[in-house]
């Protein structure tokens, strides 16, 4: 039994390594090569929930006496597993920020531009708010 336990620790290794480097690779593709690499990203992880499932029912198998060394390292398989959903949530958040500023147009420069824009349009209210102020002085006049 404990063989097979290993042989699933193996398997979960070599797919959550291959899990970390796709998700570094995310935030530096664009359009639907990080589309089809966030779905394979996806595959891969409920292929690691699996894995955990059969590891855990591997460890409910092995005699009570050998088993607190395997639920150790249950735990420390579920909290690895708990960090790369973590990273991969950041990744896609990363992903939909760079989505929604390619949509919206966002540039560097457009906290700039709107602070300009609005230093323009408050020199133009003035002016107008000065036109109708001597407007209505005029009319008092008159």
């Amino acid at each position: 039994m404990s063989s097979d336990f290993e042989s699933y620790e193996q398997d979960f290794a070599v797919l959550t390594a291959e899990i970390t480097g796709r998700i570094g690779k995310v935030p530096k593709l664009v359009g639907d090569d990080k589309k089809q690499m966030v779905a394979n990203i996806e595959k891969q992880l409920e292929e690691a929930r699996e894995l955990l499932e059969q590891m855990e029912l591997e460890v409910r198998e092995i005699p009570p006496q050998s088993r607190g060394m395997y639920s150790s390292r249950m735990r420390s398989y579920k909290q690895e597993m708990g960090k790369l959903e973590a990273d991969f949530k950041r990744s896609r958040i990363a992903y939909s920020d760079e989505v929604r500023n390619e949509l919206l147009g966002d540039d560097g420069n457009s906290s700039e531009n709107q602070r300009a824009h609005l230093l323009d349009n408050t020199e133009r209210l003035e002016r107008s708010s000065r036109r109708l102020e001597a407007g209505y002085q005029i009319a008092v006049e008159t």
